[in-house]
């Protein structure tokens, strides 16, 4: 998994998964009832200096919680083992 941006990003963290597009991910983990954006997030021209064509991003807020996390991170899981 490699991050995108700065330290503190205020809740919301883009990242991308060696092999799997993001919007492959994006699926994936609304199966399992997660939601993340997927995609270039109108911001070509940084893809473009990352040399990436996509990124997922999560976003977390005081709703937030250890289980929301945890889904997600289960969620990525599945989706690596599905991708090997």
């Amino acid at each position: 998994v490699t991050l995108y941006g700065p330290d503190l990003s205020a809740g919301i963290v883009s990242f991308q998964i060696d092999g799997i597009h993001p919007h492959d991910l994006g699926t994936i983990l609304d199966e399992e009832g997660v939601a993340i954006r997927a995609g270039h997030h109108c911001a070509q021209p940084l893809m473009a200096h990352f040399g990436v064509s996509a990124t997922a991003r999560a976003s977390f807020g005081l709703y937030s919680d250890e289980a929301d996390i945890a889904a997600l991170l289960r969620g990525i899981a599945r989706t690596r083992r599905i991708f090997g």
